[in-house]
């Protein structure tokens, strides 16, 4: 069991190098409509997630293993072509870490389908280090090396309407 989730935070901390439950009905996928709409860089403004907000993602992000580094986390379209592509996240919050629960409030453009990846820099280097740092998912899908740590957007992907969906998700460390 313990080498089992060795190999499961492994494929995790792959996933953590592409950070720099399915809803086949509802809302359309949404999509950027050209390129200013990605790599949006922007403060964590709580008022956005506040009831009447929206369309907005309010994330609890549980299980942040110490108060040293930065936690980030970002939003993507929910396509596969999207999905954790370099410089295809539509917005970014970035926050000194604390330990233990955060919340993040991530605005979307419009009512659609997104997905979430977070990041946890333990040291704040600006870098992966897959054996010190955590990584997490919107839905908290099953991350192995089998899978080098990216489960498909359908496992990550879920709805946001026009007012503020909340999610909770949980990190995930190598050690």
């Amino acid at each position: 069991m313990a080498n089992f989730r060795k190999l499961t935070a492994l494929g995790g901390a792959a996933t953590l190098a592409a950070l720099g439950a399915v809803t086949p009905a509802g809302p359309a996928l949404a999509q950027a409509s050209g390129t200013s709409d990605y790599r949006n860089i922007i403060g964590n403004n709580m008022r956005s997630c506040a009831p009447g907000g929206g369309p907005a993602i309010r994330i609890t992000v549980n299980g942040i293993k110490a108060a040293s580094g930065k936690v980030r986390a970002q939003v993507y379209n929910g396509t596969s072509t999207d999905w954790l592509a370099s410089g295809k996240w539509l917005n970014r919050v970035e926050l000194p870490a604390r330990r233990g629960r955060m919340t993040i409030c991530l605005p979307v453009p419009k009512s659609g389908n997104y997905a979430v990846a977070v990041r946890h820099d333990l040291n704040g280097n600006g870098k992966t280090d897959i054996r010190t740092d955590g990584g997490a998912m919107s839905n908290d899908p099953s991350i192995s090396i089998f899978n080098l740590g990216k489960p498909s957007i359908d496992k990550t992907r879920f709805s946001v309407g026009n007012g503020v969906k909340s999610i909770a998700i949980t990190m995930k460390y190598f050690g």
